[in-house]
Order: structure tokens, then C-alpha cells, then sequence
């Protein structure tokens, strides 16, 4: 007896930001598959599929949203549950992923907790990792298998682009972001510079802006700080008080993750910021919106990935390269 194989692929969201799975399943053309995610009493996570797995090409999407510990566990579950019902191939879609910015020993006695959640993964029975905008490059290589490390970069700026070739100016946060500030430099013909900065030996969430360095004259000009997530956004508002000090008619920042926690609203709302452009890989709750935030949509860089990766053709091709740091 000979069988030809079919292909099928199944979408399903876990309950940290199913608004953008939905998103993407539209943009895929499919529904969303059948699962209940429910607590018992005691707050354990419960996860059954309300349907066949079996032999099917799985991607469980969830956000590392607030609060990120049951994000993460609740995806493990979800993976496990499908890797015991017998899935075929099961992808980790991950938006934001969780814990990224702990990917080093910055000192002694600490944990590396980026490659900690990715073994997790592993371990939970996933097969690949999509995630957008990691914090840095290397936590690609904490996951044994293959990693699609997407970025938000085309939808940003197609967002710039009615401005390509005017006196903007683009500005990285610190000398970690200049390789992806040259990046939106180079495809929008703008001018380029980068804060230098320093965070106090042994503080969280405190960084002091002591220089730009650029080639250009910043006095009248508007700059637009490119960073991959905005947390209590510390960073870009010590970078904007220092761009106004430098002369800057206007101030605005983009980025790709907005964590926004702690008073994280209140220092935007007071700082020399004008305009904050984030996409939706993060759920941003109401008590969360001002007027100067702006939210795109990256619902469609995340289906094409998944297209890609069920066809099995080239997800780099998507961004013509650009999506290696």
C-alpha cells in the first residue's frame, strides 16, 4: 500500500494576545484551530485540543505578554499537548519573546534566562522558533534547531518612507542598535548618528545619555530614535532630552516591542518625545494608550513567515536579508 503524504497546517493561540493570532490567521486565510486553555482552582493550566493534531504541521503562537511567567508555561503546555497527540512538526511562534534581554552574564552569579526559556522549548517538544526583534542576535544559537528570527524593520519603514530624503535623521539609542539604525538609514537615504550612553554599575531600568556622535548638524532637524523594545522607557527619553538639547526641532521614536511597564506612559507623556510609533507584537492594554502613540500592525510579516515555513521556502527572502543581525 502506498500513501501520499498531505500537508496541514494548523494555527492556534494561546490567551496572552489573541487578537494578533487572529490577525494572522486572516491574513493566511484559515481559521483558527480548536483549543481549550482553562485554570483549575488552583491555578494550574489545563490544555486540550478540541480537535485532531495528529500528523499536522503545528504552530502555537503566544506573545510573552504580562504576566510573562504564565505565558511562557502556558505555551509550553499547549506544545506539549500537541507533541503527545502525535503533531507532525510543531513551531514555537513567539512575537515577543520572553526574558531576551537576559541572554549574558552581565555579573557574577546570575542566570542566562533567554537560553533557559529556549531549552524549555525544546524540552516542551518544539520543533523550530519564530520570534520578531530579538533583544540580540546570539539568542538564535540557544535553541537547538532552526530559529526564524524575523524583524519588524519593513513595516517601520514603510511607515517612514513619505519622509525618505528630508531632513530627518535617524538615531540609534546606544552603539548596540547602530548596525539596524544604518539599516533604515540606508533604505530611506536619511541621515544616521547614535546615542552614547552609560548604565550605572548595578542599576535596572537607569541609563544616562552623555553624547551623540554624528556626522550631521542636528540644530532644526527632526530625529527618530530606533530601538527594538520600549520598557520603562528610560532609554529613549534620556536620548530625546539629549537630541533637544542638541538643537532637534522634534523628537520621535519607533520601536518594535512596546513592553511599556512600570511609568513607562508617564515618561513619554512628559518627555520631549512627539510621536511613538510600536507595532502589536505585545497586547497594549487601554489604560496603557496616549495621545502620541501610534500601533502597526505586524500581523502580515508574521503570516508570510509562517506561509514560508510550511512550504518550506525561504523566510530570509522576505526581507531580502535583512533580517540577520
Amino acid at each position: 500500500m502506498e500513501l501520499v503524504p498531505r500537508k496541514r497546517l494548523e494555527i492556534y493561540t494561546g490567551r496572552s494576545h489573541p487578537g494578533l493570532v487572529k490577525e494572522i490567521a486572516n491574513h493566511l486565510d484559515i481559521e483558527l484551530g480548536d483549543v481549550l486553555l482553562r485554570e483549575f482552582s488552583d491555578g494550574e493550566i489545563h490544555c486540550r485540543y478540541g480537535e485532531s493534531v495528529r500528523g499536522k504541521d503545528i504552530f502555537v503562537v503566544q506573545s510573552h505578554a504580562k504576566p510573562v511567567n504564565d505565558s511562557i508555561v502556558e505555551q509550553l503546555i499547549m506544545i506539549d499537548a500537541a507533541k503527545r497527540a502525535s503533531a507532525k512538526r510543531i513551531t514555537a511562534v513567539c512575537p515577543y519573546f520572553g526574558y531576551s534581554r537576559q541572554d549574558r552574564k552581565a555579573t557574577g552569579r546570575e542566570p542566562i534566562t533567554a537560553k533557559l526559556v529556549m531549552d524549555m522549548l525544546q524540552a516542551a517538544g518544539a520543533d523550530r522558533v519564530i520570534t520578531v526583534d530579538l533583544h540580540s542576535g546570539q539568542i538564535q544559537g540557544f535553541f537547538n534547531g532552526p530559529v526564524d528570527h524575523l524583524t519588524a524593520m519593513p513595516v517601520l519603514v514603510d511607515y517612514l518612507r513619505p519622509y525618505k530624503g528630508t531632513d530627518l535623521v535617524v538615531i540609534a539609542p546606544d552603539a548596540g542598535r547602530v548596525k539596524v539604525a544604518q539599516r533604515f538609514s540606508q533604505q530611506l537615504n536619511l541621515d544616521l548618528g547614535f546615542v552614547h550612553k552609560r548604565r550605572p554599575r548595578g542599576t535596572m531600568n537607569k541609563v544616562e545619555a552623555l553624547e551623540v556622535v554624528t556626522e550631521v548638524d542636528l540644530r532644526g532637524r527632526r530625529c527618530v530614535i530606533i530601538d527594538d523594545l520600549i520598557d520603562t522607557a528610560g532609554t529613549i527619553c534620556a536620548a530625546s532630552e539629549l537630541l533637544k538639547k542638541k538643537g532637534c526641532s522634534e523628537v520621535w521614536a519607533m520601536a518594535t516591542h512596546a513592553v511599556l511597564s512600570g511609568k513607562a506612559k508617564d515618561n513619554l507623556m512628559a518627555s520631549s518625545i512627539s510621536k511613538l510609533v510600536v507595532t502589536d507584537t505585545l497586547p497594549i492594554p487601554t489604560e496603557k494608550l496616549f495621545p502620541k502613540l501610534e500601533i502597526l500592525s505586524i500581523a502580515r510579516i508574521i503570516a508570510q513567515a509562517i506561509g514560508a515555513v510550511f512550504e518550506d521556502t525561504s523566510v530570509s527572502d522576505i526581507f531580502q536579508g535583512d533580517n540577520l543581525m
